[in-house]
């Protein structure tokens, strides 16, 4: 069942194929300023979407639910983000540098809204605990995820917080998200009958994210850098923070008291992490060669927990 799930995840397929293609036919040259404003457009585009559709209700919602939200907030960017900085350390010396610093920019994430979501019902969780806490994640990631990154030594990776980041992050962020909530009361029913085929926008703007950042990876040599034991070990760190990330939040639910189903949605809105939020923003914060191989542990992760989500949901829908 994981290996179908895999096999079956659209976004999956989008992310292989833009490596491949990436490895084999690598942007750059006159062609790279080009493929970087399209990249910002279409990150833009992406965000302007999701402040479409995370409706205001649900926003409010969710913050009034502070005794759910707040301890999960502060796993994902507290507990996760040391996590990943613990990776980033001890990946040193196994794994070429900026992968390593990879760790830290994965743990620094919000959770995506769509896994956490859809892994959560399967597992008989709170549906609509899940897609609240997933959603208000997102947005606490537009403006935790960047400082939290650099507070806790992101500096490996060649980018500072100064005025033009700030600006990239305000005009390419948050600026169409706060667009897209103003303008929801009347864009609502179009994204609700088009919901399926705007999905196919999100998934076509992170693939031509990832395809330019990897080219940028590959014009750097990352085949030649990256040998079979720092892939081995690169796989390994991926699997450890992923069993502290299911582990760690399940237990984190039964500290608090949760019911069953209330622990089922936080231990996924605590788990998934967001490739939706990840790479366009490592697409528009560092430059090519840098991002190619900062988004590796993420991409890496990503696979993992596809692999993991499934039987996990299952067994948790069996024991409840």
């Amino acid at each position: 069942m994981a290996l179908r799930t895999v096999l079956s995840d659209p976004m999956l397929r989008m992310l292989a194929g833009s490596v491949l293609l990436a490895a084999i036919l690598p942007v750059g040259g006159d062609a790279r300023p080009f493929a970087d404003l399209l990249v910002s457009a279409g990150v833009f585009v992406l965000f302007l979407l999701n402040g479409m559709r995370i409706a205001r209700s649900e926003i409010g919602a969710g913050l009034r639910n502070w005794r759910f939200f707040l301890p999960l907030l502060l796993w994902v960017f507290g507990a996760m983000a040391l996590a990943g900085l613990a990776l980033a350390s001890v990946g040193q010396g196994l794994v070429p540098p900026l992968i390593a610093v990879g760790f830290l920019y994965l743990g620094s994430l919000p959770s995506t809204v769509q896994s956490a979501t859809s892994y959560s019902a399967l597992a008989g969780g709170n549906l609509g605990l899940s897609v609240i806490s997933a959603a208000l994640l997102n947005i606490a990631g537009i403006f935790v995820t960047v400082p939290l990154f650099f507070l806790l030594g992101g500096t490996g990776a060649e980018a500072q917080i100064g005025w033009e980041t700030a600006e990239r992050i305000l005009l390419i962020l948050l600026l169409p998200f706060v667009i897209g909530q103003i303008v929801q009361g009347w864009t609502r029913d179009f994204i609700s009958r088009h919901g399926r085929n705007i999905v196919w926008i999100d998934r076509c703007v992170i693939a031509l994210a990832v395809y330019v950042a990897f080219s940028g990876a590959v014009e750097q040599g990352i085949w030649q850098k990256v040998d079979a034991s720092a892939w081995a070990w690169l796989g390994g760190m991926v699997a450890l923070f992923l069993l502290f990330g299911h582990a760690g939040s399940w237990l984190v639910g039964r500290a608090l008291g949760l019911p069953h189903r209330d622990r089922i949605s936080f231990m996924f809105a605590g788990t998934q992490k967001s490739t939706a939020v990840g790479v366009p923003l490592a697409a528009i914060l560092f430059a090519p060669e840098v991002a190619g191989f900062l988004v590796v542990p993420l991409m890496l992760y990503h696979l993992f927990q596809l692999v993991v989500a499934a039987p996990v949901a299952g067994a948790l829908k069996r024991e409840g």
